[in-house]
């Protein structure tokens, strides 16, 4: 598909056909340490001059939300997601919280446990 001076490049399916590093100014690496379980959440503070994806992101941030979430809803790579995130961290619109655990992920008979049923299943 060509554009001309008044053609969109849009893909019916795929929605505006924008490289991605346009979404994060050629940025692959977020300034602030996320993992896909991080809780993220708006603090109410407005972020000013954002593009379209850091206001979506922050809608579905008004409660505590992991990137993995985020990112789905998005339908942005993950990568990419926590780059936006991590802007709106740094302009304080998102605040981050430690993701909480019901058990010890190295807790080796929980581990057992959990391979025991999934080969059971």
């Amino acid at each position: 598909m060509t554009a001309g001076d008044d053609e969109v490049w849009v893909d019916a399916a795929a929605g505006p056909l924008v490289r991605l590093y346009t979404v994060t100014a050629g940025r692959t690496r977020p300034a602030v340490d996320l993992d896909l379980l991080s809780l993220v959440v708006a603090t109410g503070r407005p972020a000013r001059g954002m593009d379209p994806e850091h206001a979506e992101a922050l809608e579905w941030c008004r409660a505590p939300t992991s990137v993995a979430e985020v990112a789905a809803h998005l339908r942005l790579p993950v990568t990419i997601a926590k780059v936006v995130l991590a802007d709106l961290v740094a302009c304080r619109a998102l605040a981050t919280r430690a993701r909480r655990t019901a058990a010890d992920p190295t807790d080796r008979a929980l581990l057992e446990k959990l391979l025991d049923g999934l080969q059971r299943a």
